[in-house]
């Protein structure tokens, strides 16, 4: 996806680019694929065994061992190992047991007021996707929004990112002609490519958006936490799945750089990657404002355009903060950081330009 679709109530579509280089994208990709991908390069090393079915209830931090729930068999399996690393999703198990254990662990856990649910427009009836397929398609609606994302099979996975609660809302939407009439309102050029829309109103599940902070995420060379289950973030951003292989990456290097001391590896680990997983929380937060909002607004895209131009003509010397974030291994803290700059000189030259462009006006008429 080489940018975003914004599509006005009126029908009007916009389309704003991610970089001023067009090669540069963002990929739609399967969960289950991508699942797919990950177990099969891990069954590649002799070492590892892959075992299905099993859930990890609890883990005795200072053993290194996990109680495992067998489904197939009711049983509990114990493992234990030399180190636990956790990478057991936003609601962990064993994030748990280290609150319990650790007497430090400090822990947050915050909702958006918001929830969402997912929709589906289908492939055109020969197999071909019914939106510019080489786009995000977001509909922005100040307060909420819905968004489209491409799948290789023509369809396209829709959520609404909406209120739980209030005069308009998942709680006052529950009959077929509340849930029509509100979208023939707010998104009335997908409607018509949305066939199943009240089935799959009524029968998907309406999901909760938290972000989670924690700390620390080891427990001496014993246990680590990766991905959610250290740091989860609302999805806004892109970058969930990213930050999670980034961790993978950090950690390798911290092993790598302590190879007899798991201890110091874990701790460098954990000081390299939690300020950059905080500033990504709040950039996540902040890209929901964005996109539900701003993106409908001229001055937002005009700001873009000029991004765009600025990056063009000053060639690694201003990035924007979304292609810092998305196309570039800068960490999410410092690219926040150099974009806070980057717009304050910005501001202040646009700001300066104005004054003198008036000074020069009034000089005239006077």
């Amino acid at each position: 996806m080489r940018g975003r679709m914004i599509h006005e109530k009126s029908g009007g579509l916009h389309f704003a680019p991610y970089d001023v280089d067009p090669n540069k994208c963002i990929n739609s990709i399967g969960r289950a694929a991508l699942n797919t991908t990950v177990i099969e390069a891990a069954l590649r090393y002799p070492n590892v065994q892959v075992h299905f079915n099993h859930r990890c209830n609890t883990v005795e931090p200072e053993r290194a061992m996990a109680h495992l729930h067998n489904a197939a068999t009711e049983q509990t399996v114990v493992a234990q190992g030399d180190a636990i690393i956790g990478v057991d999703g936003a609601f962990s198990a064993v994030r748990a047991s280290l609150q319990k254990h650790v007497p430090a662990f400090r822990y947050d856990e915050s909702y958006l007021d918001h929830g969402y649910k997912e929709l589906t427009i289908p492939p055109a009836s020969d197999g071909s996707w019914q939106l510019e397929k080489n786009a995000l398609h977001i509909w922005p609606r100040k307060s909420f929004m819905m968004i489209a994302l491409p799948n290789p099979d023509g369809s396209f996975t829709c959520t609404l990112f909406w209120q739980f609660e209030g005069p308009q809302s998942f709680a006052t939407t529950k009959t077929d002609e509340q849930v029509v009439q509100f979208f023939e309102t707010e998104f009335p050029d997908a409607v018509p490519l949305m066939p199943t829309l009240l089935q799959d109103f009524r029968e998907n599940p309406t999901g909760s958006l938290v972000t989670i902070r924690c700390a620390p995420w080891a427990y001496k060379d014993k246990v680590a936490l990766l991905g959610d289950a250290a740091h989860a973030v609302v999805p806004f951003y892109g970058q969930g799945m990213n930050a999670a292989f980034e961790d993978c990456v950090v950690l390798d290097e911290c092993l790598n750089k302590f190879p007899d001391n798991r201890t110091s590896a874990f701790a460098e680990y954990f000081r390299r990657r939690k300020p950059n997983a905080d500033a990504l929380a709040d950039l996540a937060v902040e890209n929901f404002v964005e996109m539900r909002d701003k993106t409908a607004s001229r001055a937002f895209r005009a700001k873009k355009k000029l991004d765009h131009a600025l990056e063009a003509a000053l060639p690694n010397v201003y990035r924007p903060l979304y292609s810092m974030v998305t196309f570039s291994r800068i960490p999410y803290a410092q690219a926040a950081h150099r974009a806070r700059l980057q717009d304050g000189i910005v501001y202040t030259a646009l700001i300066g330009v104005g004054v003198l462009v008036l000074l020069a006006v009034l000089r005239l008429v006077f």
